[in-house]
Protein backbone atom coordinates (compact mmCIF):
# COMPACT_ATOMS: atom_id res chain seq x y z
CA UNK A 1 0.00 0.00 0.00
CA UNK A 2 1.24 3.46 -1.12
CA UNK A 3 0.91 6.59 1.20
CA UNK A 4 -1.98 8.31 -1.00
CA UNK A 5 -3.97 4.82 -0.89
CA UNK A 6 -7.09 4.88 1.22
CA UNK A 7 -6.67 3.17 4.33
CA UNK A 8 -10.30 4.17 5.47
CA UNK A 9 -12.34 2.98 2.31
CA UNK A 10 -15.72 4.28 4.07
CA UNK A 11 -14.10 7.56 4.91
CA UNK A 12 -11.27 8.19 2.14
CA UNK A 13 -8.58 8.21 4.83
CA UNK A 14 -5.34 7.75 3.31
CA UNK A 15 -2.05 6.18 4.95
CA UNK A 16 -0.16 9.35 4.62
CA UNK A 17 -3.03 11.17 6.46
CA UNK A 18 -2.89 8.56 9.42
CA UNK A 19 0.67 8.45 9.88
CA UNK A 20 0.64 11.88 9.73
CA UNK A 21 -1.92 12.42 12.68
CA UNK A 22 0.55 9.80 14.71
CA UNK A 23 3.41 11.54 14.20
CA UNK A 24 1.72 15.01 15.01
CA UNK A 25 -1.25 13.71 17.94
CA UNK A 26 0.67 11.20 19.47
CA UNK A 27 -2.52 9.09 20.60
CA UNK A 28 -2.50 7.07 23.57
CA UNK A 29 -4.77 4.85 22.59
CA UNK A 30 -5.44 3.01 18.58
CA UNK A 31 -9.44 4.17 18.99
CA UNK A 32 -8.33 7.39 19.03
CA UNK A 33 -7.27 7.13 15.16
CA UNK A 34 -11.18 7.89 15.29
CA UNK A 35 -10.34 11.28 15.18
CA UNK A 36 -8.70 11.73 11.91
CA UNK A 37 -11.56 11.86 9.56
CA UNK A 38 -13.42 9.17 10.90
CA UNK A 39 -11.27 6.15 10.53
CA UNK A 40 -12.39 2.81 11.13
CA UNK A 41 -15.98 4.03 12.47
CA UNK A 42 -17.53 2.92 9.04
CA UNK A 43 -17.60 -0.83 8.36
CA UNK A 44 -14.64 -2.01 10.15
CA UNK A 45 -12.28 -3.71 7.40
CA UNK A 46 -9.54 -0.66 8.66
CA UNK A 47 -9.11 -0.97 12.36
CA UNK A 48 -6.92 -4.14 12.17
CA UNK A 49 -4.34 -2.03 9.77
CA UNK A 50 -5.10 1.41 12.18
CA UNK A 51 -4.11 -0.97 15.15
CA UNK A 52 -0.79 -2.36 13.71
CA UNK A 53 0.30 1.42 12.47
CA UNK A 54 -0.45 2.71 16.28
CA UNK A 55 1.21 -0.20 17.63
CA UNK A 56 3.98 0.65 14.98
CA UNK A 57 4.38 3.67 16.05
CA UNK A 58 4.52 3.48 19.15
CA UNK A 59 7.86 1.81 18.77
CA UNK A 60 8.73 4.89 16.92
CA UNK A 61 9.15 3.71 13.09
CA UNK A 62 5.05 3.68 11.74
CA UNK A 63 6.46 3.60 8.04
CA UNK A 64 7.89 -0.27 9.63
CA UNK A 65 4.39 -1.47 9.24
CA UNK A 66 4.09 -3.97 6.15
CA UNK A 67 0.42 -3.30 4.65
CA UNK A 68 -1.23 -5.65 1.93
CA UNK A 69 -1.22 -3.54 -1.61
CA UNK A 70 -4.10 -1.39 -2.26
CA UNK A 71 -5.81 -3.89 -4.64
CA UNK A 72 -5.39 -6.55 -1.77
CA UNK A 73 -6.60 -4.31 -0.11
CA UNK A 74 -9.66 -3.35 -1.47
CA UNK A 75 -10.46 -7.08 -2.42
CA UNK A 76 -10.01 -8.05 1.18
CA UNK A 77 -12.85 -5.87 2.50
CA UNK A 78 -15.09 -7.13 -0.46
CA UNK A 79 -14.90 -9.93 1.37
CA UNK A 80 -15.06 -8.73 4.91
CA UNK A 81 -18.64 -6.60 4.17
CA UNK A 82 -19.90 -9.79 1.76
CA UNK A 83 -19.55 -11.83 4.67
CA UNK A 84 -21.72 -9.62 7.02
CA UNK A 85 -18.34 -8.02 8.64
CA UNK A 86 -19.50 -4.78 8.37
CA UNK A 87 -21.94 -2.43 6.67
CA UNK A 88 -20.31 0.67 4.84
CA UNK A 89 -21.90 4.17 5.63
CA UNK A 90 -25.06 5.07 3.53
CA UNK A 91 -24.85 1.45 2.00
CA UNK A 92 -22.02 2.40 -0.41
CA UNK A 93 -20.98 -1.40 -2.15
CA UNK A 94 -17.78 -2.33 -1.14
Amino acid sequence: MELNDELCLCFHVTQRKVLNYLRTEHPVRASQLSECGGAGTGCGWCRPFLEKLFVTAQRADPTMATLPTAEEYRLGRGAHIAAGGGTPPDERAP
